[in-house]
């Protein structure tokens, strides 16, 4: 490989690490920028679901209904107990990136069920493997009639910048419903090759992890499978990359198993594809914050890009607007800051984006000219009495004060520690607690989340957030307010600044023209373009947008 790689101490094999200490495991970190060599390799081959487009989730929670539904009327014909489908263990593990049939047989072995396999025309109501395949099939056509799907914009842009630079793109999938996927995506034109589940039926291919489907893209495109980069999310199409021994292996991790992805063999694992770039040769290149231009290097074409466009200036608040603080409750606005915002907020749109309780960062910042985003996404209000909610959030606070009390029972003997209750999420800080024991924060976390599925674990700096599992994070609610203030279309320039880890959400869907900016204070792989110093650095920045944007009202 072209790839040099720091060990992790746990796995020393392993082709990434981690960076931090035992509670802040969440970047990927290479010590060489090149992750491939354009010589080494001729295309790259896309999976579709979980990669291209946002449709992961989709199946998932196709299979679990699908699933739930069966073993509960199975379990009161046996007489047995009924076990919900996990959609997220057992999704990963026995049914992500296989095609259907072979998934619905591969979970219910898990169970110990045996159905007979029957006909591929088989009715969704027939008890046979291709009958409950079918009923599945039918669940997510149903939500594609609909619903739009999403391609991922670090994707597409990823995409985008290969083709520019001449090299071949293919995408395959599993999934009889594969045009139909990327027409509702708009992305139907991005590839010169495709193989699908219909390819497969019509050529008898094995599914994942049997590299066929691979070979025949490969094949088809007239380049060499050891000459191909594969980019998969599923541990399946992983391993059919690594048995198929393609150039190049790259897990996407949008969940919780990179390390699994890792395991399987995937020589890198990266959050998103705008994580990764194309240099001017065509070498596939890890965007770390240490490679990335400083913003006054680029002030002048920052400039022009503004143009007449219109402008929304959208921040995070901690370790942004203010400096970190041991006591998150002492971090508060220096008046030169606030004053700055309100000059931007005057002629155009500002909003500020935090993890922080939407009425918490009100009061914080202060002006009723400002939009904002609290919990991480799950709330937002603005001028003139607009706000939004997260619709299927509010379902979730019996959860969230359950953890509260729970892990502050379980935590009441680590010293220094805070739990923050938000209205739709807690956070657990232990900034102050000592290093000895910012283990046993984690363990308690994990322990409790092990116990109730219907949280997952947001990661921040000397913090866990725990929020509902649902599908939405401050990119999600970033787009929703874009949208909302009609700015999504060629005329506006969005720009973000953040510095922790859930601004990566938001930097993942501001790809061009908008730019994203990160406060770096590591060395570390992201999703942003440029870098700002520090909170001193973003004042000055926001200082220049003013003089610089000036007269060029939204």
């Amino acid at each position: 490989m072209a790839v040099t790689v720091i060990p992790s101490p746990a796995q020393p094999n392993s082709s990434v690490t981690v960076v931090g200490g035992p509670c802040e495991r969440y970047y990927w970190h290479v010590s060489s920028d090149i992750c491939l060599n354009r010589v080494r390799y001729d295309a790259v081959l896309f999976d579709m679901d979980g990669v291209v487009t946002d449709t992961a989730s989709v199946h998932a929670a196709a299979w679990k209904r699908l699933f739930d539904d069966y073993l509960r009327t199975y379990a009161a014909g046996e007489g047995g107990e009924f076990r919900a489908f996990d959609a997220q263990a057992e999704y990963l593990a026995f049914v992500d990136g296989k095609p259907r049939y072979d998934g619905v047989s591969s979970f219910l072995q898990s169970r110990g069920i045996a159905l007979p396999f029957g006909e591929p025309e088989d009715g969704p109501d027939r008890e046979t493997i291709c009958g409950l395949g079918n009923r599945k099939d039918g669940y997510f056509n149903d939500w594609l009639s609909r619903n739009r799907a999403r391609a991922f914009p670090g994707t597409v842009e990823f995409i985008e910048l290969l083709r520019t630079a001449g090299i071949r793109v293919g995408i395959f999938s599993s999934s009889r419903n594969m045009d139909a996927v990327l027409s509702s995506a708009g992305v139907d034109a991005l590839f010169e090759l495709r193989v699908d589940g219909r390819t497969m039926s019509r050529l008898d291919l094995p599914g994942k992890p049997d590299p066929a489907i691979l070979n025949t893209a490969a094949t088809e495109l007239g380049v060499a499978i050891d000459r191909c980069v594969v980019v998969e999310d599923a541990i399946a199409g992983v391993q059919a990359g690594r048995r198929g021994n393609c150039a190049l292996v790259i897990g996407i991790d949008r969940g919780a198993h990179a390390d699994t992805l890792l395991e399987q063999g995937a020589d890198l694992v990266v959050n998103d594809l705008s994580e990764c770039r194309i240099d001017p040769h065509g070498n596939i290149v890890i965007n770390r914050t240490g490679g990335l231009d400083p913003v006054w290097k680029r002030s002048d074409a920052i400039a022009t890009v503004l143009g007449e466009r219109r402008l929304a200036v959208l921040l995070d608040y901690d370790g942004t607007l203010t400096p970190i603080v041991s006591d998150y409750r002492k971090a508060f606005l220096a008046d030169a800051v606030r004053t700055a915002l309100e000059k931007l907020a005057a002629e155009h749109v500002v909003a500020v984006i935090s993890g922080r309780d939407l009425a918490d960062v009100r009061q914080l910042v202060g002006l009723d000219s400002v939009y904002y985003s609290g919990s991480h996404g799950f709330e937002l209000a603005g001028p003139g009495d607009w706000s939004h909610t997260q619709e299927d959030a509010a379902g979730y606070l019996p959860d969230l004060d359950q953890a509260e009390q729970t892990l502050g029972a379980m935590l009441a003997g680590v010293p220094g520690h805070a739990i923050e209750r938000k209205r739709f999420s807690v956070a657990v800080h232990y900034r102050q607690v000592d290093d000895a024991l910012a283990g046993d924060v984690e363990q308690a976390v994990n322990e409790f989340l092990a116990a109730n599925p219907r949280l997952i674990k947001g990661l921040g700096k000397k913090v866990f957030e725990l929020k509902p599992a649902l599908d939405w994070d401050k990119g999600r609610a970033v787009e929703l307010l874009l949208a909302t203030l009609g700015m999504t279309r060629d005329n506006s320039l969005a720009l973000y600044v953040g510095d922790d880890v859930t601004d990566e959400a938001v930097f993942r869907v501001l790809r061009h023209p908008h730019m994203s900016i990160v406060i770096s204070d590591d060395d570390r792989i992201t999703s942003a373009n440029y870098t700002l110093d520090d909170c001193d650095d973003v004042l000055g920045f926001l200082n220049w947008l003013s003089d610089t944007a000036k007269g060029r009202r939204t």
